[in-house]
């Protein structure tokens, strides 16, 4: 008998606090392709849990950069960048020649999602994307679609219970949430699993798909710091929404020199002392796909610059 016909017979003595509500069942079953059957065996025992939405509600990156800066960039995770580098030099060598992106920002995403993998998260998975699918109405349809995708992954993936992740959901050396596991995880190391918790070669390869599939640009540059004479010409969202040529009309001028038909944007990060004005480039832009946040982005570059300059000793 499979882990999923013996989950479905213990169903049947699962006293009613143990099952989600069967609206909820049927929404995941459509969403995972499972059963409801499936779907309640998978989730019995879960509760809402309000810690995760009261860490929802204050991101880090509601901070200005002065203060988001410093919890990212230190000394200590620089050193145990370059460690983990020196560690896995074959496999980033590998990665950065076959997906075509640097070594230095594969390292610095597993070092700002997780600590180069020491700190992968607390919450159950399976918890925190019910809570947040269910109740939390601004963002619910999204986490109730990566519910859908966990419920699918975890069954091809046999756990037999919920790794743990962060409040969003998110998992691995890299914290993948779900639809992101399914689409761009890789089988870096070649034993037939997809492994973003203990192998290093998977969460390093997974990463470098990640980047390639969002279309990073080897050897193109990412931000470029900028000075602004009068009003500094600020659009919402990420995308890269006007050029070089018209910046420079604005009275923006970046420390670097480009075709003014490049694709441009310029973002404003607030200092204790005033702001720090910064252009994007493409590649940017390529890493808030990862976490749609500039403060990220910029703290993503930093490291790997840091990086990449430790490393060239």
């Amino acid at each position: 008998m499979t882990k999923w016909k013996w989950g479905l017979a213990l169903l049947c003595s699962l006293p009613a606090w143990a099952q989600i509500p069967q609206d909820q069942a049927q929404t995941l079953a459509q969403l995972s392709g499972l059963t409801e059957q499936q779907v309640q065996d998978a989730m019995a025992g879960v509760e809402k849990n309000q810690k995760i939405l009261d860490a929802i509600a204050t991101p880090w990156e509601a901070k200005p950069w002065y203060q988001y800066r410093p919890i990212f960039i230190t000394p200590e995770r620089l050193k145990k960048g370059l460690a983990f580098w020196r560690a896995n030099e074959a496999l980033l060598q590998q990665a950065e020649a076959q997906y075509q992106v640097p070594a230095a920002v594969i390292v610095a995403i597993i070092g700002v999602e997780t600590y180069y993998g020491a700190h992968m998260g607390t919450y159950p998975v399976r918890d925190a994307l019910y809570t947040l699918g269910f109740y939390y109405p601004a963002r619910g349809a999204f986490f109730t679609k990566e519910l859908g995708q966990y419920l699918k992954l975890a069954q091809q993936q046999g756990w037999q219970q919920s790794p743990l992740g962060s409040y969003a959901g998110a998992m691995g050396m890299g914290q993948f949430i779900p639809s992101s596991y399914q689409h761009y995880a890789v089988d870096f190391d070649g034993d037939g699993k997809r492994d973003l918790f203990a192998s290093n070669a998977d969460a390093i390869g997974s990463v470098a798909n990640y980047f390639h599939e969002h279309g990073w640009q080897m050897g193109e540059p990412v931000l470029a710091g900028a000075t602004v004479k009068g009003k500094a010409p600020l659009t919402d969202g990420l995308e890269l929404d006007t050029t070089l040529g018209a910046l420079a009309k604005a009275g923006v001028s970046p420390a670097i020199a480009m075709d003014g038909a490049t694709p441009a944007k310029l973002f404003a990060f607030e200092q204790k002392d005033g702001t720090d004005y910064q252009v994007a480039f493409h590649n940017f832009y390529v890493i808030t796909r990862y976490n749609r946040s500039p403060l990220y982005a910029r703290a993503v570059w930093t490291l790997a610059q840091q990086l990449e300059h430790a490393h060239g000793k």
